[in-house]
């Protein structure tokens, strides 16, 4: 007799085969989310190499690491026609060639501007892996574990950077400095290729999404997916529910975005993406050694600690994917993003002094697992959630595209503001972590007011509250009109 596990919302639960099958498929595409953490962290260690290497000015070192956030956006945006031209499965294969490409090109550049040209390229796959890989998992999961598996999205990303932070560790330990930047930075960035190859391998045993399927028009398709991980009593009300999800919306693919209803549903969604990137994240992850080394013994000692904080972020993120369907989505946010204004003011002040010792590892670590187990954990959940099956793809490219965009602004413009003689003159050299805080209290106030709460809703169920809430309008317009 088979096994029964995890009970769904009609009282149904999946067999040990079919959890099996469900956890098998997420990995492999998370596999996606990892290679996002190593492409984007392998810089943390390469970037004050690369800067000796080329000569590079504060502006120009902004850009030899935001070049990448540039390919993040073409990517993202990218990604939603070729999600739904080609498949999601497609879709991952683009982006390992893509990331494979770029870890070859960029180590074994020689010049400045061919290494910017590859690292846009890695940002593609990026951009593409971010939008495709939360998109996939949510749509292949049930939705009462799919807060859980979208969020192994997340994990994959810091586990990815986390990572490629030993992994320049142990490339830089007891390893001269003209070697570094003769040599080091090369094996750092070309190390990619390896994870690369082995998510383009496994691509091939998962199958393609079952919506995708429907929307393409092959529901028998579909239904012989969704029986490797739906129970036979759900199967056909969840297919028919798919079906007439698209039925009823497909006129959406010809609709804009920007239609009444919609609209407020797309900036919400854009902001969500936009507000990870403005609590600072990408300058934790980014320049974490750079910062570090100011106040450690030697930038062997500042890897070592950044891999520290790597460790945490993963640690940090696990407990939020253990929360995210119990506590909630809204809660998390709240509470995260509390912790992480109090670790990026305590940052500012112990970088403003110049304080030596573990201080600002302390600060760090504080502000990683705070924004692991709000925004880290949260935003990827939620941009998989709240969009209607129909537009889903195009809304989230948007959205992606739209965090990018951010992440872009806090890359680029970092080093210029922490090298400002003016700015720290005025302010004191903390003035760019205690504006981060300030973004991430702006940004907390906009989710107490404006974001709901997902918790446990199918995302057909999702789709029908913002339909419902459409109709509303519409009918009061109709009613408006008829009056006039």
């Amino acid at each position: 007799m088979t096994a029964k596990l995890s009970p769904d919302r009609a009282g149904h639960s999946l067999s040990r085969q079919q959890l099996g099958y469900l956890i098998r498929i997420t990995l492999i595409a998370t596999l996606g989310g990892l290679l996002f953490g190593y492409d984007t962290g392998v810089i943390s260690g390469a970037i004050g190499p690369i800067a000796e290497y080329f000569q590079l000015t504060p502006a120009e070192k902004g850009w030899a690491v935001s070049s990448v956030v540039i390919g993040c956006i073409a990517g993202a945006i990218s990604a939603g026609w070729i999600s739904i031209r080609f498949g999601r499965r497609k879709a991952f294969l683009i982006a390992a060639i893509l990331f494979l490409l770029s870890a070859i090109g960029s180590a074994t550049a020689t010049d400045f501007h061919y290494y910017t040209l590859w690292r846009i390229i890695g940002g593609m796959a990026v951009g593409l892996a971010s939008v495709v890989a939360p998109m996939y998992i949510s749509e292949m999961s049930p939705g009462h574990l799919r807060g859980r598996t979208v969020s192994l999205f997340q994990q994959s990303i810091v586990f990815g950077q986390m990572v490629v932070f030993f992994v320049n560790y142990f490339i830089a330990k007891g390893m001269a400095e003209h070697w570094m930047i003769d040599h080091g930075w090369r094996w750092m960035l070309g190390s990619e290729a390896l994870p690369a190859l082995l998510f383009g391998a496994l691509l091939f045993f998962i199958p393609e999404s079952p919506r995708w399927l429907v929307l393409r028009g092959r529901p028998e398709q579909a239904r012989s997916i969704l029986s490797r991980f739906t129970p036979a009593e759900d199967l056909d009300q969840t297919l028919n529910s798919i079906i007439t999800s698209y039925r009823d919306s497909s006129r959406d693919n010809l609709i804009s975005l920007r239609e009444r209803g919609l609209l407020g549903l797309v900036i919400l969604g854009v902001f969500i993406a936009s507000a990870q990137q403005l609590t600072g994240i990408n300058v934790v992850m980014y320049y974490a050694p750079d910062v570090l080394s100011s106040v450690t013994a030697s930038s062997e000692d500042a890897l070592l600690q950044t891999s520290i904080m790597g460790v945490t972020f993963v640690g940090g993120n696990l407990l939020g994917m253990l929360l995210i369907d119990k506590v909630g989505r809204r809660p998390l946010l709240i509470a995260g993003s509390i912790g992480s204004m109090i670790g990026m003011c305590a940052l500012g002040i112990i970088i403003g002094r110049d304080a030596v010792g573990y201080g600002a590892l302390f600060a760090l670590i504080v502000y990683v697992v705070s924004f692991a187990i709000s925004w880290g954990c949260v935003c990827w959940t939620l941009l998989s959630e709240i969009f209607p099956n129909a537009i889903r793809g195009r809304a989230m490219a948007l959205a992606v595209a739209g965090q990018w965009f951010a992440g872009f602004m806090v890359t680029q413009t970092f080093p210029m503001l922490r090298e400002s003689d003016w700015l720290n003159h005025l302010f004191g050299s903390g003035f760019s972590f205690w504006l981060y805080a300030v973004l991430t209290l702006m940004s907390l106030l906009v989710v107490l007011r404006y974001v709901p709460e997902t918790k446990g809703k199918t995302l057909e169920e999702l789709e029908n509250i913002t339909g419902t809430r459409l109709s509303k309008r519409r009918r009061a317009l109709a009613s408006t009109s008829l009056s006039s």
